[in-house]
Parts: structure tokens; sequence; C-alpha cells
């Protein structure tokens, strides 16, 4: 939400402007998923270890998450401070404007670079709260910093207050200092409220070796199928930022700024499915998480619909929101929006569906199909578009999209083999 906040005050500065942040913003996309990622495979077992109520297992989940988590910082700095034009340069292949896009993306990525560590801690608290069933912290949290980014954004970006107008530097300062203090209140709770996965700091190297295998058994399986998506994501927007100049980078990213709004809830509807199953099966009743699947499935499709009713909606604000970009950048968001909200209920169901799945340690499925037929079917087919036809990025997006609706038929399909019904605390038969 910290840096969403950037891509809407920052396109009070023309479609450059937000296209650099936006292109940049790609970088951190890309960090965020693979760390909220290790927290899922970890989460599958803290959800289930604390349905046993086990808090040797939570904090060797926590641990799992933390130890993990840090693993991509490296790439992370390579990106953000080594090589950062290069790197990005690649994300603006054909584009008629790269050059000043991408003056503004390396001002930009400097600062996220100093987002990394806390915002993996962060994330790591934060998800474990959530596995627990305890939301309100990290959302009251998070809602802080949003607000705090907010001002800050105000005051940096457009010089208010006796502060110089700061344009996009101004967008990364604020960032940064909302994302410590997202840290340091995240940190603050991990000490004060002691939560049950909780572990001394002298202790936190005891790691049960079988056990963090085991959780990087399924975490690998999940990571692959999340890296494959996020990465062939940031192949598709590579290939339609080429397909014009800086009113197509602005436009397409100034619609999934609202997108994202409803993207959030996914995250929401994923940990709480999660925390669901999840706490029926480490309590041994299977019997009540095969019912609740079907109760939360139904209910996934009710919200889907819902989160498309209000998509429409928004395509209403997107002038007055985004009045201080091109015609053509406003064009393609509303475009994007209406696309994006139809296929709001896709996605609801799909974000369910994996989380039942994985509640139960069956991170196959995601690999199998979900992956799979990103590589095998999706890229191929994005590429071929690319290459042999000269069609918008809209029309674009819709057609690699439609292979989601086969992706929640095979989900369907999986799912009645109840491979996911297990209770991983107790050791399962070979």
């Amino acid at each position: 939400m910290v840096s969403l906040v950037d891509n809407f005050m920052v396109s009070e500065l023309g479609d450059i402007a937000m296209s650099g942040v936006n292109v940049a913003g790609q970088v951190l996309f890309i960090f965020m998923v693979y760390v909220n990622t290790i927290c899922t495979a970890g989460g599958i077992f803290m959800t289930q270890y604390f349905g046993a109520k086990d808090k040797e297992g939570m904090g060797q989940a926590f641990r799992f998450k933390v130890i993990m988590g840090l693993v991509a910082f490296i790439p992370y700095f390579l990106v953000c401070r080594a090589f950062p034009r290069q790197i990005l340069s690649l994300m603006l292949i054909g584009n008629s404007q790269a050059g000043v896009i991408l003056d503004e993306a390396v001002s930009y990525i400097g600062f996220l670079f100093f987002m990394g560590l806390p915002m993996t801690i962060s994330v790591c608290i934060a998800s474990s709260l959530r596995d627990m069933g305890r939301v309100r912290i990290p959302l009251v949290i998070t809602v802080i910093a949003t607000l705090i980014n907010t001002c800050l954004n105000w005051i940096l970006i457009y010089g208010h207050f006796g502060f110089p107008a700061y344009g996009v530097k101004g967008a990364g300062y604020a960032t940064v200092i909302a994302g410590c203090v997202e840290f340091i209140a995240f940190l603050g709770v991990y000490i004060v409220v002691n939560p049950d996965f909780r572990v001394k700091t002298t202790d936190f190297l005891m790691i049960d070796r079988k056990l963090f295998g085991s959780m990087l058994k399924k975490g690998v399986l999940v990571l692959f199928c999340e890296m494959v998506w996020v990465l062939s994501e940031t192949v598709m927007t590579a290939i339609y930022n080429g397909r014009g100049g800086a009113e197509v980078v602005s436009g397409m990213a100034s619609s999934f700024a609202i997108a994202n709004l409803f993207f959030v809830a996914f995250s929401g509807i994923y940990s709480a499915t999660g925390v669901i199953i999840g706490k029926k099966l480490g309590t041994g009743k299977l019997d009540e998480a095969r019912i609740q699947k079907r109760w939360l499935l139904s209910g996934a499709a009710i919200l889907g619909l819902a989160m498309t009713f209000a998509g429409f909606g928004t395509t209403l604000v997107v002038p007055v929101v985004f009045g201080r970009l091109s015609d053509s950048a406003v064009d393609i968001c509303r475009s994007m929006v209406v696309l994006l909200a139809i296929f709001m209920p896709v996605w609801v169901i799909m974000n369910a569906q994996q989380a039942i799945a994985r509640a139960g340690g069956d991170t196959a499925m995601g690999m199998y199909t979900d992956a799979f037929l990103t590589i095998l079917v999706m890229l191929p087919t994005l590429f071929g578009l690319a290459k042999f036809t000269s069609i918008g990025p809209v029309t674009m997006y819709f057609l690699i999209k439609l292979l989601d609706l086969l992706k929640v038929v095979i989900f369907h399909f999986w799912l009645r083999k109840e491979r996911w019904l297990k209770n991983l605390t107790v050791p399962q038969a070979a």
C-alpha cells in the first residue's frame, strides 16, 4: 500500500514521471512477491501449528520466513544500487521515450533499496500475525503507514510547508520514511505483544533442520509457481511498454493503481481462507474443513462479482484522479479498468482455490497447472502476439488473461481429489 500511493500522487506530474515510478516499482513488486511467497510457504505450517497450539513449531516457521526472506536481499541490492539503469532499460525496449522515463526511474529506485530490509521483517511479522487470525494489528499499522506516506508525498512531491518540490524524489523520501515507521511499529508489536511465534534473539539460529527442510520442500514449489507468475507479468509489462511512448506506460500503470485497491483484498481473502482451513486441518477436523472449503469458494464467487461492479464504478473517477495525464493515457486507463473489473471473479476464486490447496500442503497444484500453463502456453502466445501482430496493450492483456478461465476449471477438479486434506502437524504416511 505504501508504494501504491506513490503511483496516484506522482500522476499529477504527468506521463513521464508516473512511467518512471511504475517501471522502478516493478523491481519492488518482484521482491515483494518473493518475500510474500516465502511467508506463504512458512504460513502453511504456521497456521497448522497454531491450530495444534504448538509454539515451538510456530517459532520454527517464523525463523524460516525471516531467513529465506533475507536471501533475496543480494539480488535486490544489485538491481537497485549496482546496475539500475541497465536492468530497468529491459522494461522499456522499443519505447519511444525510454531515455527520459529511465531518468525518473533510476532516481526513484535508489530510494527503494532502503525499503528492502525493513519491509522483509515487517512482512514476516505481519503475515505471522495473520496466520494466527490476528488481522487487526497488521491492518492498523498498514493504514497508519499509508496515511504517513500520503501526507509526506503531498508535502515533498509538490513542495508544501516550506519544503522544496522534490517531485519523484519526494515520493522516494516519503516511501522510505513510511516504510521505516511501519517496520518500527511491527518490531514494537513483536517485542511488546510477545506473540506465540516469537523467538529469543539468542535462540534464533536454533533451527530444526528436518522441519526447515520440509518447509523448504513445500516452499520451493510455491516459490517456483509465484516467481513464474511475477516474471511472466513483468515480461508482459515490458512488451506492452514497447507499444508506444510514456502514454502507454502511464496509462497501464494508472489502471493497475486503481485495480491494486481491489487486489489488496486478494491478500486478505488468501490469508483468511488459509487460516480457516489450516486451523481445522491442524486440529484434525478434516470433515469440517471439507465443508468449509465449499462455503469459502461460494463466498469467493459472490465477492468477486461485487468487486466487478465496484470496478465498473471506479471508471467514473479516472478523469478526476488522473486528470494531469495525457488524454491517450486516460483512455488506456479507463479501458483497462473495465477489463480488470470483468476478470475480478475469476481471480478471487483462483486465490481462494490456491489458499485451500496450500493450507493442506498441496503446493503441487500451482506448479503443475498455473506455472506450467504459463510457461508452455501463456508466454509463447504472448511472444507470438508481440511479434506477429500490432494489437494494443489492452487487447493483448485480454487475450492473455483468457487463460485464467482454464486455470479455474483445472483447479476445481484438482481440489476434488482432496490432496490438500491433510494434517501436517502429525507424521504423514509414506
